[in-house]
């Protein structure tokens, strides 16, 4: 039974695409936070109190008990919750209050990605400086390296990594088995320290140390990076594995800081610790594990960099951002993405950081604020579907999690001034374009005036009858049949251009995550029928593919586009996000040969 429960593909699997930023966070956690107060014996435990009981709430409670299990089919991440509760709400104002919440926690979550392969990278870099002979080597050829590598780690982006994702996951089960074993023998240093899991050794130093106490946790959130990609990945690899995976790596990352705990009170002079321990361990296999670290680190920002590109198709389906061109970079999963524009951005942020910050102990003062964020606007939403679910338990459990999250949050405030503020300013970035694009699409909308499908029938029936048609099919895309979209009236009836068969395509995304279904509906009159695509708004799909299936040949594809006249400057914004961005024929690459743009002007 146990052999079966802890089913080792799936678990393996998890290790390499889910834990890489989690489990590389013990190189520069406990660092952090003894750069901050003294390293005595009492600081040291109420730190491995604090450590455990922040994995265990914000961790075990709130995402592999709470959070994983609202979705219904194996769903997860900030969009799922928001498209789980909206259905639950009642009134306009809850659903933009809500949506609002979404967009803040996509955007915090892109602003987290940012920092997490600088600090990863560059922290496992440092660790050179123990070998000897490499004690004095200069910060700008570390910040060099840790740079090379996050250029190669973007540049083969492009090429996918499905053929060496394969590896991810025996590399990151070696790199927890490392941690664990190097933790169990630093334990002899002060096996006292295994008292360390009573939380009231957190508590006592909360209370007793004030302020100070109160803003440490500022630190001791780093313990916890990466634990959203549990909730985020859940879709890629279903709930079980990630949830057993976990209860593995919690008890390594436990052990390792136990083990860094009782080495530093052996050691109060160390600073980089984790490498220090590893160093006075076993200086023959030090080389061996920094190469393993750097590694482990690649592994977690690739993580983070898919995380990205997933969390922002899931924005584009759901419509809150706007198309981007999606090259599928694996012929046998379509979920392997890859966007390019998203990508390069990206890398340009990621050695824009390390730049700034130049080390990785720098980087920990601005590292935290996001990820607390993220964390609490999850458990707000958690909260709020359970109680209107009326599970009065969970309700309960969920909101002293949601208590703890906004401590945590509260406490990475003061890390705004110390550089915690570009987090802010890059998740701003993603904040500010999706609220201009929502926005401008509905006032774009409105301007189109669109025209009711009882208006357009008879105009059409009238055309239809008396003019010659062109032999063949021609497909139009519209959004809702309902509303006809100008373009499609004014390429029939202004341009005198009608085909035997006129079909109306509709993309239709659905509040499930999974699903897809399709077929012609309805034939509303002669010569001109809907055809009905219907997705989840987390599928991936191939249009051209299901228009060959339902037996279409068409000989044209149609489509509308906006030139977009302003003197408002953030409709200025919206246009130039317009036109820079594919249509909708091009992101689901259909025929370029048999594709025709009708432009329309608008005043917006």
């Amino acid at each position: 039974m146990l052999r079966d429960y802890f089913a080792m593909p799936g678990i393996v699997k998890s290790m390499g695409l889910v834990f890489g930023d989690i489990g590389t966070s013990p190189i520069y956690t406990f660092t952090a936070i003894f750069l901050m107060i003294p390293p005595t014996p009492q600081n040291v435990m109420g730190m491995l109190s604090l450590i455990i009981w922040t994995l265990t709430i914000l961790v075990t409670v709130e995402y592999t008990f709470l959070a994983m299990h609202l979705g219904k089919k194996g769903e997860g991440g900030t969009i799922v919750l928001k498209e789980i509760l909206l259905p639950l709400l009642k009134s306009g104002n809850q659903v933009a209050f809500i949506s609002l919440l979404a967009i803040v926690g996509i955007s915090l979550f892109i602003g987290d990605g940012v920092i997490t392969p600088a600090i990863s990278i560059l922290s496992a870099v440092e660790g050179i400086l123990l070998i000897p002979g490499f004690e004095n080597t200069a910060q700008v050829i570390l910040m060099l390296i840790a740079a090379i590598i996050a250029i190669g780690l973007f540049a083969i982006q492009a090429r996918g990594s499905e053929r060496v994702a394969w590896a991810f996951g025996p590399v990151m089960v070696i790199w927890f088995l490392v941690l664990a074993v190097s933790g169990l023998f630093s334990l002899f240093y002060a096996p006292q320290v295994i008292f360390a899991v009573n939380p009231m050794y957190g508590i006592n130093y909360l209370t007793s140390h004030g302020i100070e106490g109160f803003l440490i946790l500022s630190s001791v959130i780093l313990c916890a990076t990466g634990g959203e990609a549990l909730y985020a990945d859940m879709g890629h690899l279903g709930r079980e594995p990630i949830i057993r995976a976990w209860y593995l790596v919690f008890i390594a990352l436990a052990i390792n800081y136990l083990g860094q705990g009782a080495f530093l009170i052996a050691h109060p002079g160390a600073h980089n610790i984790l490498f220090e321990m590893i160093f006075s361990e076993a200086k023959l296999l030090y080389i061996p594990f920094l190469l393993l670290s750097i590694v482990a680190t690649v592994i977690a920002s690739q993580a983070m960099i898919s995380g990205i590109f997933s969390i922002i198709y899931q924005g584009i389906t759901t419509r809150i951002m706007p198309l981007l061109r999606i090259e599928y970079t694996s012929a046998l999963l379509r979920s392997q993405i890859y966007i390019d524009v998203v990508n390069w951005m990206l890398l340009c942020a990621v050695l824009f950081i390390i730049i700034v910050f130049r080390t990785s102990s720098n980087l920990t003062q601005a590292y935290g604020l996001a990820v607390s964020g993220t964390m609490a606007l999850t458990s707000i939403m958690i909260v709020w579907i359970l109680v209107r679910r009326g599970e009065f338990l969970k309700t309960i459990i969920a909101s002293g999690v949601l208590l703890v999250t906004f401590v945590f949050l509260i406490a990475n405030i003061h890390k705004i001034p110390y550089g915690g503020y570009w987090s802010l300013i890059i998740a701003a970035i993603p904040f500010a374009i999706i609220l201009i694009y929502v926005n401008g699409q509905k006032n774009l909308g409105n301007a189109l005036r669109p025209v009711p499908l009882d208006e357009f029938l008879p105009k059409f029936n009238e055309v239809y009858s008396t003019m010659n048609r062109i032999s063949g099919s021609a497909l139009y895309f519209a959004r809702d049949f309902r509303r006809i979209p100008q373009y499609i009236p004014r390429t029939m009836f202004t341009n005198n251009i009608i085909y035997e068969e006129n079909i109306i395509v509709s993309i239709i995304r659905t509040e499930q995550p999974f699903g897809v279904t399709w077929g012609f509906t309805r034939e509303l009159t002669k010569g001109l029928s809907i055809f009905e695509i219907y997705l989840g708004y987390m599928e991936i799909v191939d249009i051209g593919a299901i228009l060959k299936e339902a037996d279409i040949e068409e000989k044209t594809i149609f489509y509308g586009m906006e030139d977009i006249i302003t003197k408002h400057f953030i409709w200025r914004i919206f246009g130039a996000i317009k036109h820079l961005t594919p249509s909708v024929v091009q992101f689901y690459r259909l025929p370029a040969d048999k594709i025709h743009g009708v432009v329309t002007r608008v005043e917006m």
